[in-house]
């Protein structure tokens, strides 16, 4: 399998590239519309055919590539069932299997940031087991939970019950990172990530409801252009 993990320093957002060795097709998650072109220049030199391109969920700090890419590749464009957008391809669910040639990503719906988060698992590959966690599960943190019907309760639903429940060596690639950090995994964010480091649930929601985190400087743009695919 072909990987790579790119980044917007901007929005401080991972996107990933996934390709398959055989069918030469691909998939990106979370494209950043300013990085069309080089995600396009990138296809090209990796003799690729982009085939899929996912959001996690409707981002509020940055505009997504979705419908430029669709434009340029033809490529289906897919979020949850849960997405406002009405200009996808198509949607998934929970318990989904979305991907290109022999790469299957399991579909894990992990509401808690926003009510339309998803997560995508990858169980088996020469890179280990990965988990695309979105803004859920991040590097020693989690996703605010504060605006876009999120909800601190879910959000512990979806760490504890789903993502930490995967197996201890899954690498976990997340939507952002502010610090620097590439990559973890499971194992390591049970031990080190202080906002898992809770009680029960409740402690969950008291913890998140202390942060009175600002709101994302392009929430008012990106949020509408997202849901029109990056259409500003």
């Amino acid at each position: 399998m072909i990987f790579r993990q790119l980044f917007d320093r901007e929005s401080s957002t991972y996107s990933y590239l996934l390709g398959d060795e055989t069918s030469r097709e691909a998939l990106l998650i979370d494209p950043v519309l300013e990085h069309t072109e080089q995600n396009l220049a990138l296809l090209r030199e990796l003799g690729l055919t982009l085939k899929l391109a996912l959001d996690t969920h409707t981002h509020a700090d940055h505009i997504t590539g979705l419908g430029e890419l669709r434009e340029h590749t033809g490529c289906t464009t897919m979020m949850g069932s849960q997405a406002v957008a009405t200009c996808l391809s198509a949607t998934f669910a929970d318990g989904d299997q979305v991907g290109v040639g022999g790469i299957n990503l399991e579909v894990i719906y992990t509401p808690g940031h926003t009510d339309d988060s998803y997560s995508f698992y990858l169980p088996r590959s020469e890179h280990g087991g990965m988990l695309f966690s979105g803004d859920t599960l991040l590097i020693r943190g989690t996703g605010r939970t504060d605006f876009q019907n999120g909800s601190a309760e879910q959000q512990y639903n979806s760490l504890f019950n789903r993502l930490l429940q995967l197996p201890d060596d899954t690498a976990v690639y997340p939507g952002h990172d502010y610090k620097g950090w590439t990559v973890s995994d499971i194992a390591e964010e049970k031990q080190h990530n202080p906002r898992l480091q809770v009680a029960d649930q409740q402690a969950y929601i008291s913890l998140m409801a202390a942060l009175k985190l600002p709101n994302p400087k392009l929430m008012d743009i990106a949020v509408p252009a997202n849901q029109s695919c990056g259409a500003i």
